[in-house]
């Protein structure tokens, strides 16, 4: 008994923690989830990874960055004890893009994945592939008018816009890159991995205005002239855009013209070199950031 009284102060210290605890986690879990959909541009360096959570808690990765760096930015972002991740894309097998992929894949349950359809000799895109047949992932590889239904209750889902055909003959990779769009509602968002000016014509030729419009435009490669032409921002049209790119980075991303045009159509921008990850909520009628 005496022991028991000596123990009695802990015990209740530990329980009450636990309940507060439970307390402030389902609050979290609530105003996290809500109505609102979570868009989380991960400040990775040189490179590209984007956090997708829907409303009933679905998730969604897109690209992992050039390496393990991915794995503590998704823990600033997702929920707490949380070890799964519902579906990964990867939009082209670019070190940058898919370099902290493998490990994403170790660390969270994740059930499938969507690539491109190109294939590269590189280490990084070899460990991937390895990783993906070790875990027992289901691959599926791309392809223009896949619909991916995040939430049916609140109609968020992502469509496919590129490629509209086989791109693993490609001699630029990047022209292969996958290009999705994220709709909620009144609220879309752009992504376009390293499409080039030649895939942004392409799905030009291909789809309406109303599809290639969105609020949110992350800009192709890093924001290098490469990608990004004027007709096709202008196309998009976008509120603001997003740059995924590291600070002082070697390729001089983003690229004065690309900045000079977006001056031009008067589109304001967010970049994750100047602002680390950048993060968006919409409840479908009104974009927070």
């Amino acid at each position: 008994m005496k022991s028991f009284r000596r123990y009695l102060p802990y015990f209740l210290i530990t329980t009450v923690f636990i309940i507060v605890f439970g307390i402030w986690y389902l609050v979290y879990i609530k105003e996290n989830h809500a109505d609102y959909l979570k868009v989380a541009f991960l400040d990775i360096g040189q490179g590209d990874s984007v956090y997708i959570e829907a409303p009933n808690g679905k998730q969604m990765l897109i690209d992992g960055g050039p390496n393990d760096i991915v794995l503590a930015r998704l823990s600033q972002v997702m929920p707490w004890a949380d070890r799964s991740i519902d579906l990964v894309v990867a939009t082209h097998p670019d070190a940058d893009h898919i370099g902290g992929l493998a490990s994403v894949i170790d660390r969270y349950h994740v059930p499938r994945i969507i690539e491109n359809g190109a294939i590269s000799t590189t280490k990084v895109y070899q460990h991937l592939e390895d990783t993906i047949i070790k875990d027992k992932v289901e691959k599926i590889i791309a392809h223009r008018g896949m619909h991916i239904v995040l939430d049916v209750n609140k109609n968020i889902y992502l469509d496919i816009l590129f490629p509209d055909r086989d791109v693993s003959e490609f001699k630029e990779s990047n022209d292969g890159s996958i290009v999705a769009k994220l709709v909620y509602g009144n609220e879309s968002f752009m992504l376009t991995g390293d499409a080039t000016k030649y895939t942004e014509n392409l799905i030009m030729q291909n789809e309406s205005p109303k599809t290639i419009h969105a609020e949110v435009l992350k800009l192709g490669h890093h924001g290098s002239h490469t990608s990004s032409s004027q007709l096709f921002l202008e196309k998009v049209s976008p509120s603001i855009a997003v740059i995924s790119a590291g600070l002082h980075n070697r390729y001089g991303h983003p690229h004065k013209e690309v900045l000079d045009y977006l001056s031009v159509l008067h589109i304001p921008y967010l970049a994750t070199y100047d602002k680390g990850t950048i993060i968006f909520k919409t409840d479908g009628l009104k974009l927070i950031q």
